[in-house]
């Protein structure tokens, strides 16, 4: 290998934690993936691996470099796209990650329109309720609705999104509204999440209830639809019961208390210099979901 491909091959196996998938990336054999390694390592005098049985991690110069690798490949593929007149016809394939039912309702339409205005692009949607790592798992771009921590990714809002406490009108109609989260004592409620302990403390502006549920679920769709059959009252994401809510067969409650609508983005670690059809995917995704009512955040369905 020369030295670009050598610097590809680097950024390949730090992506995929493994110089055999680094490999398949790259269409060459692993042996020629742990010798194009070694001979970078030479050529800068620094270790850029941690390897084991079992895992290959970088180092903190591997660490540091690998962002200098981005960039510059970055800046290379950028400059070869807009000389070849690719961005003209974007191709190839793009990793996307978002929450399962946020992913479901919103990101795969846009998802699928995307695809078919630009038939040289594939892609791969994770959807999972966890954190994915876009390095760890190969990821372009990932939905986070969350605070977020400071990390080396990059991030475009998008909107914000209210967690809400929700209940049908005839569970209210029976039980009464709760006016205060201390109210909350008296109720029926149903878990949507839970820790090996037992169930989340609800949080709100000022302070936590801790309640001990009616009904435990591990799934929020289903603690939403046992609100809905009049069980009790569900805590959850707005965007999550927003049909119902807007149908009548759900009410939200204690609005006043709710924490601050939680802020919505779209992060990738490609930094400043994004190759092209990840740059049109962003923009893509960041008009579709800034035109969904249900991410404007505080205001929407008060």
């Amino acid at each position: 290998m020369d030295h670009l491909a050598r610097l590809r091959c680097f950024v390949a196996v730090a992506d995929t934690q493994s110089f055999a998938a680094a490999a398949r990336r790259l269409g060459c054999s692993a042996s020629a993936a742990t010798r194009a390694i070694a001979a970078l390592e030479q050529r800068l005098g620094v270790q850029l691996f941690q390897r084991s049985t079992r895992s290959v991690r970088l180092t903190e110069a591997g660490e540091r470099f690998v962002l200098d690798c981005r960039r510059i490949l970055g800046d290379l593929d950028e400059s070869e796209a807009a000389a070849a007149g690719a961005q003209a016809e974007p191709a190839g394939l793009l990793a996307l990650t978002a929450p399962s039912m946020f992913g479901r309702l919103y990101v795969a339409p846009a998802a699928a329109e995307f695809l078919h205005r630009h038939p040289r692009v594939r892609m791969k949607l994770l959807l999972v309720d966890r954190v994915v790592s876009l390095l760890d798992e190969a990821q372009d771009l990932a939905v986070r609705i969350a605070q977020l921590p400071d990390s080396g990714l990059t991030a475009v809002p998008v909107g914000a999104m209210r967690r809400v406490i929700v209940a049908s009108p005839d569970y209210l109609a029976r039980a009464g509204e709760p006016r205060s989260p201390r109210e909350l004592a008296g109720h029926r409620v149903i878990a949507g999440y839970f820790d090996g302990q037992g169930m989340t403390p609800w949080r709100f502006r000022d302070g936590a209830q801790a309640l001990t549920p009616t009904l435990m679920v591990n799934d929020t769709a289903s603690a939403i639809g046992a609100a809905e059959a009049g069980v009790g009252l569900v805590r959850c994401q707005l965007y999550q019961a927003v049909d119902a809510v807007l149908a009548g067969r759900l009410r939200i409650v204690l609005a006043d208390h709710e924490l601050p609508a939680a802020p919505v983005h779209l992060v990738h670690a490609a930094g400043r210099r994004v190759p092209p059809t990840l740059r049109l995917l962003i923009d893509f995704m960041a008009e579709r979901l800034r035109a969904q009512p249900v991410l404007s955040g505080d205001g929407y369905l008060r």
